[in-house]
């Protein structure tokens, strides 16, 4: 049966519907709406049953807003966002749309059961041939409804309150645009009742019931994208949600503490306190790498806009996207947003502005020209981008001296100016057979001024009482050098890296069409079939420098007066120590987030300010050397790597010292001899301790251990370390195993550095 609607003289045309499905409209609560004037249908029209309506004024207005439905269009084809928003209809047949009543067109059919069929399969119906046509005063009628004072949209009897749009949980409502052919996702549906033909609708939607939670009425599924408004728009549906994982925040975020810091509280001069989240807000964070895939979603704010805000090219390939597939995992383990799977993969730092320099080619391959002209150009734009911090996971044999290696000059260039820089170590820490090689440190790492990161093993789980140091994070020292006029070779054996930070088999954004996934599928991860929403694993320094580069833009944002220095001495204060790994392995032990954020908070808003040597740090008492995470409460190692040496003391965090000014390297503090090494009274207070041994940690603070080398080898030119491990001119394993020094740095290669795959253990999921 059917009617025609009456929309009275200001309105001309009119909307005639003939219901040929026994599901009608009228059961489907947000597209049961009915237009009758005021004053004469509207009671009448309050107890009808499957007898008049049309199509939502929300979808039609959604259509004609989103541009589906123009003035031109002939036709409404049901594809794309369209499909979304239409998915819920239960119709059969639109038999006319006129002029005036009784005037009619020919007609086109779509039966409930052939378009739940299609979109079930993840077709677009239109390609099938299954649509329905309309004349463009449909468009027209829509608008003028909405404007009309003669027209009232009443709902269903039966239907509750809330849209079918609000029945859908915020981030499976962002799965819904744009979906692909195919896709589909495990839902969490609420229902207030269910009958037989009920779990028939679901089958014909294409959903497989995992589990029935019959205490709760509820049914988790897996169905199409596609789906998903048909649900919502059912009466039986309460509501709609993704099955999340069970995790309160991504593991990463967990594991290093940020999560524990993301809430601040803050107390303004008025003595009010307020809360904010620490997020990196306000701060510009570099990242020089293969380039970004900025329409990725870990890189959109909360109002969808990208925070990738420059993209420049300094490979001479003439684009900034990411077809490797290195620098947008990085990009994104240091600010992804975690807008997707619920925040399991959220960056560090997911609210700081992105600069993305791609210095990489489309094979992960640069030259050290391109990468200068990158430091150049940070140099130059850093103050008008505010630019903190810069992230370098990639790197080349270290050959020069630091001194004279030019990336490492143009990078403490930035240091001075106020830049924190964060270096990858490299991956060369183990031979094909497994045994541990020292002196591979890569350049820029091997720089005094960067904060040198190693990769880090959680083995997937957030405690860190199974953290160790994987085995192909490079080991110090670090072996660049330079010639005398005899031809005598002089290394800087520097203990290297600083700090260590998860970086094995990491999950992280993946760029479209990257061609690491296309070489090594089995990288991607299975998150999503949206390219704009792909995640991909990778291993090595690489995912852990950028942890540390958001850790380092985290402190600037809660304190934005504090120096390169004093954040490498932070980050190095509070990380811990990690046993049974020595300091040319792990530097000052495993990232501590909560403890870094902790005391950078208590540091003075302005502390090199007529500071003098010596002068209170802190505007409260000294923090407890320890954290707590995952239940699990660890000591901090209370030192810092410094040059040759490691130094540790209370003063280092209560007290100024003058390397903490910028111009400055934390090295000047000591003064070096031949064989010996000391304080230097003018730069550094007398309670700060200096090393004698680099140790074996035994999981407590600095100088705890067994002593694994005297610092003082380090000031000649050739090592032993070990048995049977020498480090000399080249380094010699004890299997015979020999690797040399390198090629000599001209205008040379350097490179990504991940190990893709990582060490074999259990991981991040």
């Amino acid at each position: 049966m059917h009617r025609t609607c009456s929309l009275g003289a200001s309105l001309a045309g009119c909307v005639k519907v003939k219901m040929e499905s026994s599901l009608c409209l009228n059961e489907v609560e947000d597209e049961s709406a009915i237009i009758t004037p005021v004053e004469s249908r509207a009671s009448s029209l309050l107890s009808a049953k499957c007898e008049l309506t049309a199509f939502s004024l929300s979808q039609l207005q959604t259509a004609v807003l989103h541009g589906r439905m123009t003035p031109k269009d002939t036709s409404l084809n049901i594809r794309g966002r369209a499909r979304q928003g239409l998915a819920g209809m239960n119709f059969a047949r639109v038999s006319s749309i006129a002029d005036s009543p009784g005037h009619s067109r020919s007609s086109s059919t779509v039966s409930a059961s052939t378009f739940s069929s299609a979109v079930a399969q993840g077709e677009n119906p239109v390609k099938k041939r299954y649509y329905f046509r309309a004349t463009a005063r449909l468009t027209l009628l829509a608008l003028l409804i909405s404007l009309s004072p003669h027209a009232v949209v009443v709902l269903n009897a039966h239907a509750q309150p809330s849209k079918a749009i609000n029945k859908i949980s915020p981030d499976l409502h962002a799965r819904l645009y744009n979906p692909i052919p195919g896709e589909r996702v495990n839902v969490i549906l609420q229902l207030g009742e269910s009958s037989n033909a009920f779990d028939a609708l679901l089958s014909g939607l294409g959903a497989g019931a995992q589990r029935k939670l019959h205490v709760l009425n509820a049914r988790v599924l897996s169905l199409p994208v596609a789906a998903v408004a048909a649900l919502a728009a059912r009466n039986e549906v309460r509501y709609i949600s993704l099955d999340r994982p069970t995790v309160a925040a991504g593991h990463v975020t967990t594991t290093t503490g940020t999560s524990a810091v993301r809430v601040q509280t803050a107390i303004s001069l008025l003595g009010l306190t307020t809360t904010y989240t620490l997020d990196g807000s306000g701060i510009g964070l570099a990242i020089l790498d293969s380039g970004v895939d900025q329409n990725h979603q870990s890189f959109s704010d909360s109002l969808g806009l990208s925070r990738v805000i420059v993209n420049q090219d300094f490979t001479g390939e003439g684009r900034t996207d990411d077809p490797y597939g290195h620098g947008t995992h990085v990009a994104s383990a240091a600010a992804g947003s975690g807008q997707i799977f619920g925040g399991a993969y959220e960056g560090i730092a997911p609210n700081a502005k992105l600069i993305n320099l791609r210095v990489l080619d489309s094979h992960g391959a640069g030259t050290t020209s391109g990468l200068l002209a990158a430091l150049d150009w940070v140099m130059t734009n850093r103050s008008l981008y505010n630019i903190r911090v810069v992230n370098m996971s990639l790197g080349a044999t270290a050959v020069d001296s630091y001194q004279y290696d030019p990336v490492c000059q143009a990078v403490r260039r930035l240091v001075d100016a106020g830049v924190v820089v964060v270096a990858a170590a490299g991956n060369n820490g183990s031979d094909s057979n497994g045994n541990k090689i020292y002196g591979q440190i890569h350049s820029p790492g091997d720089e005094p001024s960067a904060i040198t990161v190693g990769a880090s093993n959680t083995f997937g789980t957030n405690a860190r009482s199974d953290d160790g140091v994987t085995t192909y994070s490079s080991r110090g020292p670090t072996r660049g050098f330079w010639t005398d006029d005899s031809g005598v070779k002089h290394y800087d054996n520097l203990i290297k890296p600083d700090i260590v930070a998860p970086g094995n088999k990491l999950i992280w954004a993946e760029s479209a069409n990257n061609y690491l996934v296309a070489t090594h599928p089995d990288l991607d991860a299975g998150v999503s079939l949206s390219p704009s929403r792909k995640m991909m694993y990778l291993s090595g320094t690489s995912m852990s420098t950028p942890i540390v580069a958001g850790a380092a833009a985290l402190l600037l944002q809660v304190n934005s007066a504090l120096t390169p220095n004093m954040v490498k001495v932070i980050l190095g204060y509070t990380a811990e120590p990690l046993a049974a790994f020595n300091q040319f392995e792990q530097g000052a032990g495993e990232i501590n987030i909560e403890g870094a954020v902790r005391l950078a908070k208590l540091v003075r808003s302005n502390p090199t300010m007529l500071a003098s040597l010596g002068s209170p740090l802190l505007t409260g008492a000294q923090p407890a050397a320890q954290t707590t995470l995952s239940g699990q409460t660890f000591t901090w190692s209370q030192g810092v790597i410094v040059n040759h040496t490691f130094i540790t003391g209370s003063d280092l965090i209560t007290r100024f010292q003058n390397t903490y000014n910028t111009g400055m390297l934390l090295g000047d503090g000591i003064i070096e001899g031949q064989t010996t090494q000391a304080i230097n009274p003018a730069m550094m207070t007398g309670e700060v301790v200096l090393a004698s041994n680099v140790t074996v940690s035994d999981g407590g603070a600095f100088m705890s251990g067994i002593a694994f080398l005297d610092t003082s080898t380090l000031l000649g030119d050739g090592i032993i370390i070990g048995d049977g491990i020498i480090i000399g001119d080249g380094v010699i394993i004890g299997d015979g195993i020999i690797v040399g020094d390198g090629i000599v740095i001209g205008d040379t290669s350097l490179t990504a550095q991940s190990a893709i795959f990582g060490d074999n253990t259990p991981a991040m999921r």
